[in-house]
């Protein structure tokens, strides 16, 4: 099979949109940073790394609370730099959720944002050698991708490409859109990684935010745990929207992403990090194609 670009790939990426009247479309979707980031590199899946989405993973967020999330913390640096130095992973797509309600995938958004409507100003960006600081006016960062640009500064990445879906998303529509990806990537022959960041249920303990203790929730973080730390994609895909919306689920649609460009893979996995330090689950994982 020739060689293929992945900018060249990407471009011709279809995403689905919903109108005002609750039409759905299909578009051809491309950016100028998934150009940008992508021109020079053709690819292979090499690694897909699992990090939690809260803010509370930042220190300068954190405040008394950082030194509770540092075991969370340094496993999500510590997956990340161990495909880069083990896999020469250099190119990263980072997979999440949109903030708002939506079906389908999201457009990219801005390619550098901040923190501070979270209550400080930490500035980050998808690449490299990029001012964080100049924020761009084409709206804000989702906090997954805020978490997603996060980490690429920490573990040293070179630069990330997103896609964004939206909360709603369907499980077989999530897993088409991963498996597009997957075939994209599949198509070219130099290391990806793939980010995906997403929590888990929000009521695992008496004080949790999603309203204390819940049994149900309980049960899908252990649903949830077992099959990031497998890569049980068939489990992946049977979590559904609504048990995932009553629970607090915020990962089930970029996890289900995951599963759909992993599909047909032999894959290797590792649970680094499975807890609720705030009553909320937080799972730190890896999947390698043996």
């Amino acid at each position: 099979m020739p060689r293929v670009t992945a900018a060249g790939r990407l471009a011709r990426y279809p995403r689905r949109v919903d109108d005002r009247r609750g039409q759905r479309e299909y578009a051809n979707y491309s950016s100028s940073l998934v150009v940008a980031a992508w021109a020079s590199f053709v690819c292979v899946l090499a690694a897909v790394v699992f990090v939690p989405s809260a803010p509370l993973l930042v220190p300068a967020l954190a405040g008394p609370a950082a030194e509770d999330t540092e075991p969370v913390r340094s496993a999500a640096v510590s997956a990340l730099t161990e495909a880069v130095v083990g896999a020469g992973v250099r190119a990263w797509v980072a997979v999440g959720a949109a903030d708002k309600a939506a079906i389908g995938r999201m457009p990219d958004g801005p390619s550098r944002g901040s923190f501070a409507r979270y209550g400080v100003d930490v500035p980050v960006a998808f690449a490299s050698g990029v001012d964080p600081v100049q924020v761009d006016d084409a709206g804000e960062m989702s906090l997954s991708m805020l978490i997603a640009a996060w980490f690429r500064a920490q573990a040293g990445l070179d630069r990330l490409c997103p896609l964004i879906v939206g909360p709603q998303t369907p499980p077989e529509e999530c897993m088409r859109i991963g498996a597009l990806l997957g075939a994209d990537i599949e198509a070219t022959d130099e290391p990806v990684g793939v980010l995906v960041v997403g929590d888990g249920a929000t009521a695992l303990s008496a004080r949790a935010p999603g309203g204390g203790l819940r049994e149900s929730a309980v049960a899908v973080q252990a649903r949830i745990d077992h099959a990031l730390a497998t890569a049980d994609l068939a489990a992946v895909g049977t979590l559904t929207a609504t048990e995932c919306e009553v629970d607090g689920v915020g990962g089930r649609a970029a996890w289900q992403v995951a599963a759909g460009l992993c599909n047909g893979q032999d894959l290797l996995a590792r649970s680094i990090y499975a807890d609720a330090p705030f009553g909320v689950g937080y799972t730190v994982a890896r999947w390698s194609p043996r």
